[in-house]
């Protein structure tokens, strides 16, 4: 019968620690490939710096990202009064992130088209002061107002480019318009004029003078 010392004796039980340090040379070679593969599969240490590609054109911003292994990639575009298009209003990542290799940047870049914005619905339903609060608030500007017979600063229309406009129409952003605003003072001056040519109408069949041609 094998005793305590004896067990752990490498001369009396050689295959029992030939089987421990064949076991532990194992786990160690299994945990050191496996860090070495998930080092190499995630690329640990390895990272890119994001290029700061806003105000260029979307030309050159690509360019300069494929030199850095990156990819740009545009998602939107938006109008800006002076600006040509295509130039990057903004990236995502932003310039100066740290990135792996082959990583997409968004970019955000600008356009001629002028966007279209829908009136609201302000006529005869708005005085002066609510209507222009509501166009300048989304971008429109506007003219001296137009005075029509009406009730005091009451909205009852808008023009652009002299075009008469309805609720829901569409004009490009920043568009300069005109209310059509009620005057009391016109309305009262068109009723005065109205009664006046009711009271004295003008005659329907005026006789002609009667000729005395006897002299011909």
């Amino acid at each position: 019968m094998i005793g305590f010392k004896d067990f752990f004796s490498f001369q009396k039980n050689k295959f029992f620690w030939i089987n421990i340090i064949g076991m532990v040379v194992v786990i160690i070679a299994v945990t050191w490939g496996t860090l070495a593969w998930l080092d190499s599969y995630t690329r640990h240490g390895e990272a890119h710096i994001v290029p700061d590609v806003k105000n260029k054109n979307i030309e050159e911003a690509v360019r300069i990202l494929n030199q850095g292994t990156m990819e740009g990639v545009v998602i939107d575009s938006n109008y800006v009064k002076g600006v040509p298009a295509g130039m990057v209003l903004e990236q995502t990542p932003a310039a100066g992130a740290r990135v792996k290799e082959g990583r997409t940047v968004y970019l955000t870049i600008t356009t001629t088209s002028v966007p279209l914005i829908q009136l609201p619905d302000i006529i005869d339903n708005s005085s002066i002061r609510q209507a222009e609060a509501k166009l300048k608030s989304i971008g429109f500007k506007l003219t001296e107002p137009e005075l029509v017979p009406g009730e005091q600063d009451w909205v009852y229309g808008i023009k652009y480019r002299g075009r008469e406009l309805k609720s829901g129409d569409k004009v490009p952003n920043e568009a300069l318009l005109t209310l059509c605003v009620g005057d009391t003072h016109l309305r009262d001056s068109l009723a005065m004029d109205s009664t006046m040519i009711e009271i004295n109408p003008m005659p329907q069949n005026e006789e002609k003078p009667e000729v005395d041609d006897s002299w011909f």
